[in-house]
Parts: structure tokens; sequence; C-alpha cells
């Protein structure tokens, strides 16, 4: 087989249907667009509109927020920080950093930061240092009789227009 041989399947592609060339065609006139109105012009776009009437979705009330600028930490429960140490792939005597947790398999790749959370239990004494922590977390560590320090985060820079004169 050779490229020059290469063809599509027969009646896998069908040739379109010649529109507007009269009323013996069977699709001229309106092409099959019925009858005027909107959605008989091209370039229309109607989608989400009723009518009139208020849409559904500016009737609805609107909740939360959604920050422009989320952050996106790798997140660790303090139970698996806990196998980890149990496992022998983080030493408890040493000071554990981000950077530790990343090599040793820990935690997946982040771009902010690992952020400790509360389930599970430790037992290890130990003194970590993350880009944020959970009260529960917190609490459970120093009862451990450990130390958790917060890194600062890193500031987003944010580009402002300056205002037209």
């Amino acid at each position: 087989m050779k490229l020059n041989d290469l063809r599509d399947n027969p009646g896998a592609r069908k040739d379109p249907i010649t529109v507007g060339r009269g009323i013996g065609s069977g699709k001229g006139k309106t092409s099959g667009r019925g009858v005027k109105g909107q959605k008989a012009r091209s370039g229309v776009s109607i989608r989400g509109f009723e009518g009139g009437q208020m849409p559904l979705h500016r009737r609805l009330p609107k909740r939360g927020f959604k920050s422009l600028f989320p952050k996106d930490y790798a997140i660790l429960n303090i139970g698996r920080l806990q196998e980890a140490i149990d496992d022998g792939r983080i030493d408890a005597k040493v000071a554990i950093t981000e950077d530790m947790l990343l090599q040793n398999g820990v935690v997946s790749k982040s771009k902010d930061g690992v952020r400790l959370l509360g389930k599970g239990e430790i037992k290890a004494k130990i003194e970590i240092t993350v880009s944020g922590v959970t009260g529960t977390a917190l609490e459970a560590v120093q009862k451990a009789g450990g130390k958790v320090t917060i890194i600062a985060p890193k500031e987003v820079a944010v580009k402002v227009k300056p205002k037209a004169k």
C-alpha cells in the first residue's frame, strides 16, 4: 500500500447539498431554514435567549467567590506523613521541608507549595516547614510535641493598565 492508494471508505463523505437554487431542487427559496425570523438569518446566536423573558442564568442568585489567582497546593495529610516516617522515606529527627517531601515522593508536583491537612494521626515529634496548615493539623503536630513553620506565599504580579486621558 502506498500513500496515493489511501482513500476514504465508500459513503464516508457525502457531498454537500446545494441550496437556494429554485423550488425544483427541494431546497430552494428559503434553503431549508423556514420563513423569516431570527433563526432564518445567518450569524445569529440565541443560546440562552427566552423571548424577552429574563433568562434563567440571570434569574438565579450568584453565590460565592472565585479567585482570579487561585493557589495550587499539593495536599498532605498528617496520616500520610506518619506513614512516610514509618517507611523510612522521611527522617523525623531532621527538619522536614517541602523540597524533601517532593524528592521522597510523599507529595506530587505543585506550583504554590504544600498544605498540611489534619486527616489521620501523627505520633512522631517533627519539625516541618510548609506553605499552609489547617487548625486540626497544627493542633495534632503540636500535641505530638512537634513544630510547624509556615512559609509566606509567593506574591502574584498583577499588571494594571494605565487609564486613558
